[in-house]
């Protein structure tokens, strides 16, 4: 379980995607993954910040409440949060490359996977 902005960072990084890199908006600090936020803790509530669906977020929520949050802050956007010590390292890992994924523009990332294959 990640319990803290360090080590879901060191898992973000440890993925090795390229075209990511480190920002300080607002005075805290995140990843962004091709010049968009990708990765970052909230500064209102001990979580994670993971985009998301409106009606993902709201299934989320509701299934686990324990695990799943929203501060108001983040209400009007495609987000959820994933309170420190619940959040499942597979689980974010997954999302984190989802993320990124669509992330990048598709020539690019057409590109990418084409030279990976």
């Amino acid at each position: 379980m990640i319990h803290s902005w360090p080590q879901l960072k060191s898992l973000a990084l440890g993925l090795n995607l390229p075209e990511v890199s480190t920002h300080h908006p607002w005075g805290h600090e995140c990843l962004k993954a091709h010049g968009k936020m990708w990765c970052w803790w909230s500064p209102y509530v001990d979580a994670a910040v993971f985009k998301a669906a409106r009606d993902e977020r709201e299934m989320l929520l509701q299934a686990d409440p324990d695990t799943f949050t929203l501060h108001p802050h983040y209400a009007p956007h495609n987000l959820v949060l994933v309170r420190a010590g619940r959040i499942d390292e597979g689980w974010a890992a997954a999302r984190l490359t989802q993320q990124w994924r669509e992330a990048a523009p598709k020539r690019w990332l057409k590109a990418w996977d084409d030279g990976r294959g």
